[in-house]
Order: C-alpha cells, then sequence, then structure tokens
C-alpha cells in the first residue's frame, strides 16, 4: 500500500468524515485524487460506516482468575521498587559518564581547513562522534524519565 493511499485510509477513519461524501478521481497518468467534494470525472465512493467501540471495557474480573493476597503483592512491589531503583542509580552513573563524554568531545573538536580557506570546518568524523555522545546522553535521560515514571505507578 503506497503511502498516500495509507493516508487517505486513515483520514476515512476518522469519525468527523466517516460521514462525508467522498470523492475518487483517476487521471490519465494514474494518480489518485480523493476529495470531499465532487470533481469532474471523478466517482463517488460508497462507503460503509466502521464499527466503534463505545467507552472502556467495565467486564470484572473472571471467577477462575488467580487472586494474590494484599502481603504477597506488597512484597512483590516491593522487590519491583528495588529493581527499579537499582536500574536508575545506574542509568544515573551511565548518564553522568556520557555527559563527560559529550564534554569532552565538545572541547576536543577535530577541525580541518576547508577547501575554501574557511578555517576550523568539523571533520566529518568528529560530527559522527559528536552525534553518537549526544544520542547516548538522550537515550539515558529517556530511560530516567521512563523508570521515574514507573516508581511513581507504584506508590
Amino acid at each position: 500500500m503506497k503511502p498516500y493511499q495509507l493516508f487517505v485510509l486513515l483520514c476515512l477513519t476518522q469519525s468527523g468524515w466517516a460521514h462525508a461524501e467522498i470523492y475518487k478521481r483517476v487521471d490519465a497518468q494514474g494518480h489518485v485524487t480523493y476529495s470531499s467534494e465532487p470533481i469532474k470525472g471523478g466517482k463517488k465512493l460508497d462507503l460503509k460506516p466502521l464499527p466503534t467501540m463505545s467507552g472502556a471495557s467495565t467486564s470484572a474480573t473472571p471467577e477462575d482468575f488467580p487472586k494474590v493476597d494484599t502481603q504477597t503483592q506488597r512484597s512483590r512491589d516491593e522487590t519491583r521498587r528495588a529493581i527499579l531503583q537499582d536500574e536508575l542509580a545506574t542509568e544515573e552513573k551511565l548518564l553522568a559518564t556520557a555527559r563527560e563524554n559529550l564534554k569532552n568531545i565538545e572541547n576536543n573538536p577535530e577541525t580541518r581547513v576547508s577547501s575554501a580557506g574557511i578555517p576550523f570546518q568539523p571533520t566529518p568524523e568528529y560530527t559522527e562522534k559528536l552525534k553518537a555522545a549526544q544520542n547516548t546522553v538522550a537515550l539515558h535521560e529517556q530511560n530516567i524519565k521512563a523508570l521515574k515514571t514507573e516508581m511513581v505507578k507504584l506508590r
């Protein structure tokens, strides 16, 4: 499926557009055009309404679903919290290392003089190292944010 076809399909699934009249035209070169207004040479599409879901499911827990007593669940939550705190401490150390590495790269640029005589142009290798270091810092920051979010959910 081509990207524009997927886009049109997604647009058609939107509830506000689901009841609109849609017209389709294919020109001599094979380009497809969709419109909510009649177009010369276009055909009206007969679209059936899409099924919709009303609200979240409020089904009860099945009778045979395994249940855990409060003390066991508390113990599991504490174990999970300890694991998350350990992972958070590790990520914070990795972030500090990554930031130090990024600072070292930024403080020691690898430059060259361009053919146009412009001095201090960064080398492609330096640019790649800098980008990789920035991505590493961003990754550890995202990991820390995710871990903190998980820890908040445990409270």
